[in-house]
C-alpha cells in the first residue's frame, strides 16, 4: 500500500527519478524555463519552489541544502545571486506551467515550466 506516499513515480525507479528531477530543476534555474511533459513539470515545480524558498534565507546551511540537490556549484550560485533576490517580494508561487498541447511522437501532454519573472527574448 502507498499510504502517505507523495509524488508521481513517472515510470522510473527512485534513483533515476531523483536525478532527473534535480537535473530539470537545475535547468529551470539556469535557463529560466524548460519544455517537458505536464506531469514532470508538476513534479519539478514543487522542487524548484522549495529550492527558491531555501535560497531566500541566504546562509551557509541554505547553500549546502541547495548544493545537496543541485550538484552544480554554478547553478547554486545563480540561484542565490540572481534568481532568489529577483523573487524576494513573493512568498510562494515562483513558477508557472504553460500547457502546449500534445507531442507528435507519442501524444504526451507537453508544457513549459518557467519562473514567473522569465521574459521571452
Amino acid at each position: 500500500m502507498r499510504h502517505a506516499k507523495r509524488g508521481r513515480k513517472l515510470n522510473r525507479d527512485a534513483a533515476h527519478r531523483k536525478a532527473m528531477l534535480a537535473t530539470m530543476a537545475g535547468q529551470v534555474i539556469q535557463h529560466g524555463r524548460v519544455k517537458t511533459t505536464t506531469q514532470k513539470a508538476k513534479e519539478v515545480r514543487s522542487l524548484v519552489d522549495r529550492l527558491i524558498t531555501i535560497a531566500k534565507r541566504d546562509d551557509l546551511h541554505a547553500r549546502r541544502q541547495a548544493a545537496a540537490v543541485l550538484k552544480d556549484k554554478s547553478i547554486v550560485r545563480k540561484l542565490f545571486e540572481d534568481v532568489a533576490p529577483d523573487l524576494d517580494d513573493r512568498t510562494s508561487g515562483y513558477t508557472r506551467i504553460l500547457k502546449l498541447g500534445s507531442r507528435l511522437g507519442d501524444g504526451a501532454e507537453t508544457a513549459y515550466l518557467e519562473l514567473v519573472n522569465y521574459s521571452v527574448e
